[in-house]
């Protein structure tokens, strides 16, 4: 397979999980934590990666959208949340 091919491929395999997994508002930790402090019992997924050094994952949804941040560092989620610990979170894109 060409360069231009396996490209194209990868364009499309993200194209089609976007469609499968709908619409994930990336933004900034920060504000990830003030739409979790406009839920009640928000529930978190939460992952850990990073090849080099250490990045903290979230993935949390409100008003039918999926929000997702990274951080270097944890985030000191609200009280109240439900946290499900999962070993990876995969954005498309």
């Amino acid at each position: 397979m060409s360069t231009s091919a396996g490209a194209a491929a990868a364009a499309a395999a993200v194209a089609q999980a976007i469609k499968a997994s709908g619409a994930i508002v990336r933004v900034e930790p920060a504000d990830f934590l003030r739409i979790l402090s406009r839920q009640q019992e928000p529930l978190v997924v939460q992952a850990t990666g990073g090849f080099f050094s250490t990045s903290y994952q979230y993935l949390s949804s409100y008003k039918g959208l999926a929000f997702y941040t990274k951080s270097s560092f944890p985030l000191t989620l609200p009280n109240g949340c439900e946290i499900v610990q999962a070993q990876k979170i995969w954005i498309p894109g």
